[in-house]
C-alpha cells in the first residue's frame, strides 16, 4: 500500500472512529418513573406525567423517558425498580410514600443508578429525596371554603393517615378559620390513594353529615362529581377538576412537578446531581391555586389570591403561631413558625378539625 492510500485508510478510520463517538455522546439519558396509579387518574400520577412531559419538552432528544403505572407499594415496586436500573435507566424517580424502603433497597444494589424518592424521609449517596409543599395549596383552598361556606362545616375526603396527608388537614383548618373562625373540618379516611368507589362514598357521607364544601387528599375526581351532584362545592387537588364538575368546582391546588424534574434531570445532564433534598412550593412555583370556578365570588378569588402572594413572598406561613392542638393545648406560640423538621412528623389535627386520626 503507497503511504498516499495508507494515510487516506487512515484518516477514514478516523473519521468512522469520530463519528461512532459521536453517535455513544449523543445517546439519550433514559429516566424512568414509577406511579402508584394510573397516569389517567387527573390527580397525583397525572400531576407527574405532567411534569415527566415537561421533562420531553425541555431536553428534547437529550432524553428518554419511560414510566410505569399502577405499581402498587410492595415487593412489586421493588421488581419494577431493579429492572429499570438493569435497563441502564440513569436516574429513577419514585413517586409515591410507601415506595420508600423498595428504592432504599435496590439504591444500595445499584450505586451507580441515580434515584429520586417523593414525600419519602430516607435516604442514600445515589438516592435523594424530593417533595412539593401540598400544606400551601390546602391553606389556599382553605380561605376559599371558609368564604363560600354557609355551614361553616367542612369535609375532607383522605386517603393514608401519614404527616403529609395529617398537614394538608391541619393547614386546610386554620386556612378556613381565618376568615370564619367557627369553621369546623371533619375527615373520612378511606385508607387509598386511589379508590373512586370508596372516595365517591366518603363524599355522600360528609355531604349527609352537613359538610357543604368538600376537600381531598385522594386522586381521582370522585369527590368534585359526588358534589356536583347532591348541589354542593369542592375542590380539584393536584390538578383542575373543573371538567368533573363545573357547578361544584371551586379552585384547584395544582401541582407543578416539572419545576422539580427539570431542576434534577438538568444536574444529571451536566453531572452535577447530588443527593438533594428538594422542598418546593409556591415560591418555587410548584403549586399555585388555580381553575376558579363560576361560583367564586371576585372578592374571594382576590383574597386567595392575595394570600397565595404572601406565601410567595415570605410573609405568611400556613403554620404560624398561637396555634393549638384539637384538645386546646398550644403547640405553637404567637408569631413562631414551624419548622419543617416538625412539619414533616405531624401526627396531631389543630384546633377545629373534629374526629381522631386513625391508629
Amino acid at each position: 500500500m503507497s503511504l498516499s492510500r495508507f494515510k487516506s485508510a487512515a484518516a477514514a478510520v478516523l473519521v468512522t472512529l469520530g463519528l461512532a463517538s459521536q453517535a455513544v455522546a449523543a445517546d439519550p439519558a433514559k429516566i424512568g418513573f414509577v406511579y402508584i396509579g394510573p397516569t389517567g387518574d387527573h390527580g397525583w400520577t397525572y400531576a407527574h406525567d405532567q411534569g415527566r412531559k415537561a421533562v420531553e419538552a425541555k431536553f428534547g432528544d437529550k432524553v428518554k423517558t419511560t414510566f410505569v403505572e399502577n405499581v402498587p407499594e410492595t415487593a412489586d415496586a421493588e421488581r419494577v425498580f431493579r429492572d429499570l436500573a438493569q435497563q441502564g435507566y440513569k436516574m429513577i424517580f419514585a413517586t409515591s410514600f410507601g415506595y420508600m424502603n423498595q428504592q432504599l433497597k435496590v439504591a444500595k444494589a445499584f450505586p451507580n443508578t441515580k434515584f429520586m424518592h417523593a414525600t419519602g424521609y430516607k435516604s442514600a449517596p445515589n438516592l435523594g429525596l424530593y417533595d412539593v409543599r401540598t400544606y400551601e395549596g390546602a391553606y389556599m383552598l382553605g380561605v376559599v371554603a371558609g368564604k363560600m361556606s354557609k355551614s361553616g362545616k367542612l369535609g375532607v375526603v383522605a386517603s393514608i393517615p401519614i404527616p403529609e396527608v395529617i398537614r394538608n388537614i391541619n393547614a386546610f383548618t386554620p386556612g378556613a378559620r381565618s376568615v370564619n373562625p367557627k369553621a369546623t373540618t371533619r375527615a373520612i379516611w378511606v385508607n387509598s390513594w386511589f379508590d373512586p368507589g370508596k372516595e365517591r362514598e366518603a363524599a355522600l357521607t360528609l355531604i349527609a353529615q352537613g359538610s357543604d364544601v368538600l376537600m381531598q387528599n385522594t386522586d381521582s375526581p370522585a369527590v368534585v362529581q359526588a358534589a356536583q351532584e347532591k348541589g354542593v362545592l369542592a375542590f380539584g387537588w393536584d390538578s383542575d377538576m373543573s371538567k368533573f364538575g363545573g357547578k361544584a368546582h371551586l379552585a384547584a391546588s395544582v401541582l407543578h412537578w416539572g419545576v422539580i424534574y427539570n431542576k434534577v434531570v438538568g444536574e444529571v445532564l451536566d453531572g452535577t446531581w447530588k443527593t438533594d433534598d428538594i422542598w418546593w412550593g409556591v415560591k418555587e412555583g410548584a403549586v399555585n391555586i388555580e381553575a376558579f370556578g363560576p361560583a367564586v365570588p371576585a372578592d374571594v378569588k382576590k383574597l386567595a389570591e392575595e394570600r397565595r402572594d404572601a406565601i410567595k413572598a415570605g410573609k405568611l406561613h400556613p403554620f404560624t403561631g398561637p396555634l393549638k392542638a384539637q384538645d386546646g393545648k398550644e403547640v405553637l406560640a404567637a408569631a413562631k413558625t414551624m419548622g419543617d423538621p416538625e412539619l414533616r412528623k405531624m401526627n396531631f389535627y389543630v384546633e377545629g378539625v373534629e374526629g381522631a386520626i386513625p391508629k
